[in-house]
């Protein structure tokens, strides 16, 4: 055999054990895991502050949580682009932000940012996210004011006790009832004011297959104050108060959300240890805040 024919043959007896060695391809990587309620409910289990990092859960159709353990941010949806409602802390801008990546969506995508009330725990992040979206900031008239200056209005009873945040431009001021709408997505804007005098409520309806739900973005109620501040001083402001907790009941409510997730027992709901719709979901949150305040002003009563 000549040199040639046996340099041939040596290497066709190596192929296979070099083969062998070669780095093997790697495998596809695993697409993350739907996400789910009960993970939400488990991350969140002994953390509800106001910027811990939470996962995103899927809330009903094309709505989606993407806020923090201790303060709700809405996702929704819709051909023309996502609408994020809501944005908690400054702190916590990069995980909402990382939230809406995981959930698949590009940011820069987003039509646009509405807001619940005008307190450094919502807003907070607002001016983060508007930058980081391009999005215009969409409000109620009586909240574009604190929405651009960053400071509270000077009726809301929790002025002395508030962080000033990053004001935005507010693009458009809404009416009370106007709805909005982006393709096939329609949301309307309810003044509920009281919790800040610009509270603004929202209700759109979500879809799986041919079930749909009105989900029903209700903005806190309490009454609660800086030091020194009596409601029974300010009898405008209880009207004001008793007004939304009488509106409320009437809002188109299958799904009640609340901007503070334990309000409304949101992540238990989500992880399926309590029904996540009912018809009275909204009016039972109206009547624990009418008692709250009844209990507040009997307190300033009796310190009289």
């Amino acid at each position: 055999m000549s040199a040639k024919s046996l340099a041939l043959a040596a290497l066709m007896l190596a192929a296979p054990m070099l083969a062998g060695c070669a780095p093997q391809a790697s495998a596809p990587a695993a697409a993350p895991p739907a996400p789910t309620g009960k993970a939400l409910a488990a991350a969140c289990a002994d953390r509800d502050g106001w910027s811990d990092p939470a996962p995103p859960a899927k809330l009903f159709g094309n709505t989606y949580y993407v806020g923090t353990c201790g303060i709700t941010a809405l996702l929704i949806d819709a051909p023309a682009g996502p609408i994020l409602i809501d944005a908690a802390t400054a702190e916590a801008a990069p995980a909402i932000l990382a939230n809406i990546r995981a959930l698949g969506f590009d940011p820069k995508r987003i039509r646009a940012i509405l807001t619940s009330h005008e307190h450094f725990d919502h807003v907070g992040g607002l001016a983060a996210l508007h930058a980081a979206t391009g999005a215009p900031v969409i409000a109620l008239a009586d909240a574009a004011p604190q929405l651009e200056s960053g400071t509270p209005d000077p009726r809301d009873p929790q002025r002395g006790a508030l962080d000033s945040f990053t004001g935005v431009p507010v693009a458009q001021r809404l009416r009370d009832g106007q709805p909005l709408a982006f393709a096939d997505i329609r949301i309307t804007a309810h003044a509920t004011p009281g919790h800040t005098p610009g509270s603004t409520s929202w209700t759109w309806q979500s879809c799986e297959g041919s079930a749909c739900r009105t989900i029903a973005y209700v903005d806190s109620l309490t009454a609660i104050s800086a030091d020194g501040y009596r409601f029974s001083d300010h009898p405008d402001y209880v009207a004001m108060l008793r007004a939304t907790f009488a509106r409320v009941p009437t809002l188109p409510c299958d799904i009640l959300v609340t901007p503070h997730p334990g309000a409304s027992n949101l992540f238990a709901r989500l992880a399926g240890e309590a029904p996540l719709a009912g018809a009275d979901g909204c009016a039972a949150y109206a009547a624990a805040a009418s008692k709250r305040l009844d209990d507040r002003l009997a307190k300033e009563a009796a310190t009289r």
